[in-house]
């Protein structure tokens, strides 16, 4: 009966034992999916939502070459194209959280939290009036009416494109060069209207913003010299002027020949004002994907200047915090080589992770000693019995006693060992449960030599240990 019952705890503790196990694998599987995802989720390449427009455009085109390179290289952040009608509806779908990016001009009226990534190119702008065509037969070349901007007064100006930022812009070049821009009349050509305006006569002078060598430029003053005759380039001589009170504007020049070489056009560099063209990000966009980005970019520049030459006038924004449109901190960190290594950007999650595994390595532990709180109680139980089982060696009276008393021992040594085993019990618990052994054998021993002087030993000599 009693090796009954030994087998049913051994069999119940064995299949504790292998639940224990599969308790232990299913919880290492759960922390092993928890680590995956979470490394797919810090891995995983970001898609950002950039608005463009219009569709065609060099813009559009070049944005889209931008998101066609990313994905073919595979890089950690992509680009999902937004085509919109012009500058203005991408930074209203920007300002409205329906775009995470937008090329914008720097001039518009950009929303509060809006920050640079990148300068696509600088819009230049050209001005410019007609010397007249020569009269048939004559020698004598003409002369331009208008020579400066002091001289617009009282005429009229032909603006390319239909946005109201170049109207302003105008404005504001007249009224810093002394000219009363309610003086000068304003007409508004769109791009496909390039041979009507330089045919309108009512027209005095022509201006064009945009980036050098830009077609619709080169053609606005190749239609023109043939309408009209060659193109005197007006300078914009209070350009540096305008860039100290707006800093939104920049000064630069026009180089000689940039639209022609022969006749050379302009023949000498010319003063201008320039305003950038920009990928602008929120904010509160990520600084790692920002900068991730900005990385992307200006490494792949001269690949995508190879499939699009324009590619080649992308610039680095104005880290400067005084910047008139500060480049975002992502990126500013990606110029100024202020990248934060892997562990300086997940060392947080890096410690997080460590203490909760110790948590977990403590609950397991705790989980286990629970798990093995009664073969631990058995084994107290044991210890406990052989302590008693000393005390009552002393006071036996026959060698059947003593035979018995050491059989229930062997059967607690060998559950103690099974428990030893199966983890329940610590090596210094062996050591207890030894030299309580040693105690009840010397017990036994002692006993015996009693018994035997008495003459009440008649049974065969007791195996001991």
């Amino acid at each position: 009966m009693s090796e009954q019952t030994d087998s049913s705890a051994r069999l119940r503790r064995r299949r504790k034992q292998r639940s224990y196990a599969l308790l232990i694998l299913a919880a290492g599987m759960l922390a092993f999916g928890a680590a995956a995802g979470t490394l797919y989720y810090v891995l995983r390449p970001t898609t950002l939502r950039i608005a463009v427009g219009p569709a065609g455009s060099e813009d559009q085109k070049l944005v889209q070459l931008m998101a066609q390179t990313f994905a073919r290289e595979g890089s950690s952040v992509r680009l999902s194209l937004v085509t919109t009608e012009g500058t203005q509806e991408s930074i209203n779908l920007f300002s409205a959280g329906k775009a995470d990016l937008a090329v914008a001009r720097g001039d518009l009226n950009l929303p509060a939290n809006a920050e640079s990534v990148a300068i696509l190119r600088k819009n230049l702008v050209v001005l410019w009036a007609p010397s007249g065509l020569s009269a048939k037969g004559s020698k004598k070349q003409p002369a331009p009416k208008i020579k400066t901007l002091d001289e617009l007064a009282g005429h009229r100006i032909g603006v390319i494109g239909r946005t109201q930022a170049n109207v302003t812009l105008l404005r504001a070049i007249l009224k810093e060069s002394g000219v009363n821009p309610d003086k000068v009349a304003i007409s508004q050509f769109a791009t496909n209207q390039i041979g009507e305006m330089a045919k309108d006569q009512s027209v005095d002078a022509f201006m064009a913003v945009g980036p050098l060598k830009s077609k619709i430029t080169v053609d606005a003053i190749a239609a023109t010299a043939t309408a009209r005759g060659e193109p005197k380039f007006l300078p914009i001589e209070v350009a540096d002027a305008i860039a100290k009170k707006n800093p939104i504007y920049e000064s630069e020049e026009i180089p000689a020949s940039i639209f022609g070489s022969s006749p050379q056009r302009p023949e000498d560099k010319v003063d201008t004002v320039a305003v950038n063209h920009l990928i602008i990000a929120p904010k509160s966009l990520s600084d790692t994907v920002v900068a991730a980005l900005a990385r992307q970019l200006f490494t792949n520049r001269q690949q995508l200047a190879r499939e699009m030459p324009t590619a080649s006038q992308i610039e680095k924004p104005d880290t400067d915090k005084d910047a008139a449109l500060p480049a975002h901190a992502g990126a500013a960190a990606y110029i100024d080589g202020n990248e934060r290594t892997f562990l300086e950007k997940y060392t947080d999650y890096i410690w997080f992770a460590v203490l909760i595994l110790s948590g977990l390595g403590s609950a397991g532990a705790w989980f286990r000693h629970y798990w093995n709180k009664d073969e631990r109680e058995q084994y107290i139980a044991h210890r406990d019995h052989l302590l008693e089982l000393i005390a009552k060696v002393r006071k036996a009276e026959t060698a059947e006693e003593l035979a018995g008393m050491q059989n229930a021992a062997d059967g607690m040594l060998r559950e103690t060992l099974e428990c030893y085993d199966d983890g329940t019990v610590e090596e210094s618990d062996l050591s207890v449960i030894a030299l309580a052994l040693e105690q009840f054998h010397h017990a036994v021993a002692d006993r015996r030599t009693v018994l035997a002087g008495s003459g009440t030993t008649d049974t065969p000599r007791m195996r001991v240990g």
